[in-house]
């Protein structure tokens, strides 16, 4: 399987340094600004061509770890032509009417997107308890203040000065993406596999005890309740990110071309 890699940051790097000697599939494209790609793909994916768009020809999978902009850039047209995508950026999905451009884009070309779930777990279980009927899921992100620099967490407040965890925010999922894009990967995956983007209900909060992400999802209704908390430790080169999304990231890489698989 050839797969063209979009993105080369903190996530598609990791996600490199995992699978370069797996043996069911090559990297055989990078896909960002090439000055940035050539020293990654020298160490890590020797054979990859480095390129600003998705080839034409010669991939038979696109992974996108590089944002929310490379969903509409690439991700879109790589499915129009019948490439089945795996996307990690899944908060980009909170855009309006964009899920159901992605589905047509795959129907249009006879092909599938998957949405891995990246830093949280249980989502087997949301999704299916949503067939049984769910009433109510709330998400609780919590991060240490330094994750949260460069966000609208920083208004009316210094993140350094914190001496306790503090609520950032409150409100639904798709209010949560739209101030938090960058952090909204968890809550939108929580929201498109249980009760969507407008009735899950999201806190947000900065916590100076943490050396961690702590990922936190309840939910009731006729099948009953769960409750789920993850602590999960953050990629050295990116603390807003769980390392565990790079492994989810992996794992579906790997299911492609598994015989047998969970």
């Amino acid at each position: 399987m050839r797969i063209a890699l979009v993105g080369c940051g903190a996530i598609g790097s990791a996600l490199l340094e995992l699978v370069k000697d797996d043996p069911g599939f090559v990297v055989a494209a990078i896909v960002m600004r090439a000055s940035t790609a050539r020293a990654v793909s020298g160490r890590l994916a020797s054979g990859a061509q480095v390129v600003t768009t998705v080839p034409l020809q010669g991939i038979d999978l696109v992974v996108e770890a590089a944002g929310h902009a490379a969903i509409e850039q690439h991700v879109l047209p790589a499915l129009q032509r019948g490439v089945p995508c795996i996307v990690a950026s899944v908060g980009a999905l909170s855009a309006r009417g964009l899920p159901e451009r992605l589905e047509a884009a795959a129907r249009a070309g006879g092909t599938r997107l998957q949405l891995i779930a990246g830093a949280i777990g249980a989502i087997d279980a949301l999704a299916a308890a949503r067939i049984g009927g769910l009433e109510k899921v709330r998400y609780t992100g919590r991060k240490p203040p330094r994750a949260w620099t460069g966000t609208a967490a920083e208004r009316g407040r210094n993140l350094g000065a914190l001496l306790a965890e503090t609520v950032i925010f409150e409100g639904s999922a798709r209010e949560a993406a739209t101030l938090y894009p960058k952090n909204a990967n968890v809550a939108a995956t929580v929201s498109l596999a249980g009760l969507g983007l407008d009735r899950t209900m999201v806190r947000l909060i900065a916590d100076p005890s943490l050396d961690e992400n702590v990922h936190e999802v309840e939910a009731a209704g006729a099948f009953g309740s769960f409750a789920l908390t993850m602590r999960n430790k953050p990629l050295p080169a990116n603390p807003g990110t769980s390392a565990l999304t790079v492994y989810s990231a992996v794992r579906a890489l790997r299911n492609r071309v598994s015989a047998l698989y969970i």
